[in-house]
């Protein structure tokens, strides 16, 4: 058949292989037929099912008639059987390892190319279809534009609903928690007049609970304008908790102070991602819009010369207001400062044009903070900012935020980056808020003094309370206890500065002394047999993906024996994540050999290590599984035991581990790690999920481990720990589609770091 009039293709599906593959609209001159190559290209989608619309340009018509046809493609169809290609490989027996029989989540390298939960659906049935019916005959099923119409309809639909669902689920997280403020339930939102020139947050003597459970009591918060304050404590106490009741401003919050939390990522849609970052600014996007109705306007209005209504003074002196207003606002500058944000935190020119929805959701993450960052508000706060960052984009934030003029508040388990931005600690302590001057290190010095003074005062406390008991005269017992309770009060007060005995009612109600709760945390990973080396070796291995065109590693040649510790730095998507699952044997390099001592056990800690866990069974009913070969009289018992070492509650080990949060699941996969008895061990980033007591644990049993330690980590201090024997430590880095090894130590080549970024910033 010969094609005349003009041919539009439309993808259903949105494939986006297909939308690259074919251009919406094309008027041949010629017949419409497949060249071999263009089949051969084909057949690298499981299946393609076309709309054609073939539209008759006749100049007599005023509207166009419309024919609808339907074309469905599979290889099978197109005579393509799929193709393989690259050297053969020669490798060992995969190793055993404690992920074996367990489907293995994707590497970072594979989840850059995002594909949605949609168009993964609309693949995985035409792949069944396929390959069920490899002989029937394609499916026919005609389009037209207004069933188009309807199925556009039907997605609007369908992604309002899911926004509303959205909204009632945030709405209920709203009202799970109550805040008390003195004797009172808290109602204010700081839209007090008087508080229109305050830049400072005060609320003193506070509570704060969640479905039933105390999360704060009686505490009290100052948040100075222009300071950097880190929050510190234990998981799961109730400090991202803080942060959102700030936000929400439940807990009051003066009407000028404008506050922004970074918690989600930024929605995937078609905006690349400059734009998603310069549309932060409301009100430079919406001004920029009013000046160019204007503009248009008067440009009309000058072409009609008979329009009387039209003053062109006036348009010209509203314009010029804006113009003025724009350039107050930075708006000539504005596309590079988002750019050079973006840049900081990874992007590169390319990414930053791509759309939003082709990211994953690491770098839409990045997206929100980059946002953030633009927007410069003036309360920020951050939780755990730098847990989808690699070490340079840390780094970079480190000194960015530095230079940050506003108040900042940040939750974050990197000592290092504790250090380096915050001025000031706020330590969340037995349902408590505790400031203290400094950085991270001043805290913990602070912090011991504090503890040592507290723990002082409650043995003096409990020594006359005991004997007051003995003498079994109770008004000696309340005696004890209301002058322990005058003294806390008299220092409390002293510490405002409103003198020594002057306590006013309102302040928060003395208590008695208490002992000083510390919360401890012990990792431990036995001492493995030895092994003759070499334990592990790539020689001259090379690796690329299938559906990845633009990602190859080439020529790498590393090893690991019992005693090593290798640090693998480089920006994600490098390849980190891939040198790693090369090393666990996860995945076969395309060239060549791998070499494994036989009796090699490897202990692997991802990244993605919820997607390893079952998540309907209990952390003992999954660690007895795979480790059935307990000790003792009760095997439950022992396996119990060793969750209690690694930080696990007791109440937790029999919840179901879907239940369970981030932090309690690496737990339970550090419990596995350790029951295994590995030679090897290989972490990608299992800081992520930790708070600073577990991180400081973790790091003294790599200390005490005896085998080799392969780390991905963008916590500059565990990557010090872990290397601090220079003779025995390597610095391996990923970049441009190579590993190298780094002359030098990880503080040298952090410096050299952080010169450049230092130079990137000062531009």
């Amino acid at each position: 058949m010969v094609v005349k009039p003009s041919l539009k293709i439309f993808c259903i599906g949105r494939n986006p292989k297909a939308e690259t593959l074919f251009p919406h609209s094309l008027t041949p001159k010629a017949p419409v037929s497949l060249s071999p190559s263009d089949s051969s290209r084909l057949t690298v989608l499981p299946s393609l099912s076309l709309s054609l619309i073939l539209t008759h340009p006749h100049p007599d018509q005023t509207r166009p008639v419309n024919l609808a046809i339907s074309v469905h493609l599979s290889p099978s169809a197109l005579g393509g059987k799929g193709s393989s290609s690259g050297t053969k490989t020669k490798t060992t027996p995969k190793v055993s390892s404690y992920t074996d029989d367990i489907d293995l989540p994707p590497s970072d390298e594979e989840e850059d190319e995002y594909v949605s939960e949609d168009e993964q659906q609309h693949n995985d049935v035409h792949k069944r279809s396929s390959q069920q019916r490899p002989d029937s005959k394609p499916l026919e099923v005609s389009v037209t534009n207004k069933e188009l119409k309807k199925r556009e309809k039907k997605d609007l639909l369908a992604a309002h609903a899911a926004e509303l669902v959205k909204k009632e689920a945030l709405k209920d997280d709203h009202d799970a928690f109550t805040v008390v403020i003195g004797s009172r339930s808290s109602v204010l939102d700081g839209e007090n007049e008087l508080d229109a020139n305050v830049k400072d947050i005060t609320i003193e003597n506070f509570s704060v609970s969640a479905r039933g459970k105390e999360l704060l009591k009686n505490a009290s918060v100052k948040i100075s304008h222009g300071k950097r304050y880190g929050l510190v404590g234990p998981n799961g106490k109730g400090k991202s908790t803080l942060l959102k009741l700030l936000a929400w401003r439940k807990i009051p919050v003066p009407k000028n102070i404008d506050v922004l939390l970074v918690e989600q990522e930024v929605v995937g849609d078609d905006k690349t991602a400059l734009e998603a970052v310069v549309s932060a600014n409301v009100e430079l996007v919406t001004l920029r819009k009013e000046v160019e109705v204007l503009q248009n306007l008067a440009s009309l209005a000058e072409a009609d010369e008979k329009n009387e209504n039209y003053d062109a003074n006036e348009v010209g002196e509203k314009l010029s207001e804006m113009y003025e207003r724009l350039q107050i606002m930075g708006s000539d500058a504005a596309e590079a400062q988002a750019s050079k944000i973006l840049a900081g935190l990874g992007f590169t020119k390319d990414m930053q044009g791509r759309a939003t929805r082709s990211f994953s959701g690491g770098w839409r993450m990045r997206i929100s903070l980059a946002r953030a960052l633009f927007v410069q508000p003036t309360l920020l706060l951050l939780d755990e900012p730098t847990n989808h960052l690699d070490l340079r984009a840390v780094l970079w934030l480190e000194e960015y935020l530095c230079r940050w003029k506003k108040t900042l508040v940040v939750v974050s388990h990197d000592r290092d980056f504790l250090n380096t931005v915050c001025s000031e600690i706020i330590h969340l302590h037995d349902l408590k808020l505790h400031f203290y001057r400094g950085n991270f290190d001043d805290f913990e010095s602070g912090y011991e003094q504090r503890r040592k003074e507290m723990n002082k005062k409650f043995e003096i406390f409990d020594k006359q309370m005991k004997a007051a008991k003995r003498s079994g005269n109770r008004a000696q017992q309340d005696k004890v206890k209301d002058r322990a309770k005058f003294v806390a009060a008299k220092e409390a007060s002293k510490s405002k500065g409103k003198g020594k005995a002057n306590v006013d009612e309102d302040d928060t109600p003395a208590e008695v002394p208490q002992k000083w709760r510390d919360y401890s945390v012990e990792f431990h990973f036995p001492e493995p047999t030895e092994l003759t080396p070499p334990l592990l070796q790539l020689i001259e291995v090379s690796f690329s993906y299938p559906n990845r065109e633009d990602f190859r590693l080439s020529n790498v040649d590393v090893g690991i024996d019992m005693g090593t510790r290798v640090a693998i730095v480089g920006p994600n998507g490098a390849g980190k994540s891939t040198l790693l699952n090369l090393l666990a044997g996860d995945l076969v390099p395309t060239e060549g050999e791998v070499r494994r001592s036989q009796k090699l056990r490897i202990g692997r800690y991802s990244q993605h290590f919820v997607d390893l866990l079952t998540m309907d069974e209990t952390p003992v009913q999954y660690l007895l599984r795979l480790h059935p070969d307990q000790e003792g009289l009760s095997k439950q018992e022992a396996v119990r035991a060793k969750l209690g070492k690694f930080g696990l509650p007791s109440h937790n080990h029999l919840t179901p581990i879907a239940k369970l949060s981030g932090g309690q699941k690496s737990r339970v996969v550090f419990t596995s790690i350790s029951m295994s008895k590995p030679h090897i061990l290989l972490l990608d980033e299992p800081t992520n999920h930790l708070d600073m007591q577990s991180i400081d644990a973790l790091a003294d049993a790599l200390d005490e481990f005896t085998g080799g330690v392969v780390l991905v980590s963008h916590d500059s201090r565990l990557i010090s720990r872990v290397c601090e024997d220079e003779e025995r430590s390597e610095i391996w880095v990923v970049e441009d589609g190579t590993v190298r090894s780094f002359p030098g130590t990880f503080e040298e080549y952090k410096e050299e770091l952080q010169r450049e970024i230092k130079a990137e910033v000062d531009e």
